[in-house]
């Protein structure tokens, strides 16, 4: 069951910035904390940010200081800023719950991500 949708990826060129969105459902966004996760090919689906039910926030090491997760639960939307892109964090970024429930692997349980590539 797919609850969230993706937005605002795009090609950027390194030092640049995106704004990502994922729209999420509705019943539960105000009382579920939510994340952002990303993979690249070849790679492990990884958290790279996280936002609680009362705004708290996590980052991964490799883009603490560079993203900002942020939530507004009048709109049922998490938000991520990315400034100061590198060519690494190029990925398929994707939303979803924190943590994901065990056996969420699957991809019916995993929206459409939107991709972001940053060249060199």
């Amino acid at each position: 069951q797919v609850q969230v949708v993706e937005s605002g990826g795009g090609l950027v060129q390194a030092g640049g910035s995106l704004r990502l969105s994922c729209a999420a459902s509705a019943s539960i966004f105000s009382i579920s904390a939510m994340g952002w996760y990303r993979q690249a090919p070849g790679n492990k689906r990884e958290l790279v940010a996280a936002i609680s039910s009362d705004g708290s926030t996590s980052y991964a090491d490799s883009v603490k200081g560079r993203f900002t997760i942020s939530r507004d639960n009048a709109k049922n939307t998490v938000y991520l800023q990315m400034n100061n892109l590198k060519p690494e964090d190029t990925a398929v970024y994707y939303c979803n719950l924190d943590p994901v429930p065990t056996g969420w692997g699957g991809s019916e349980y995993w929206g459409r991500g939107t991709q972001v590539t940053v060249s060199s």
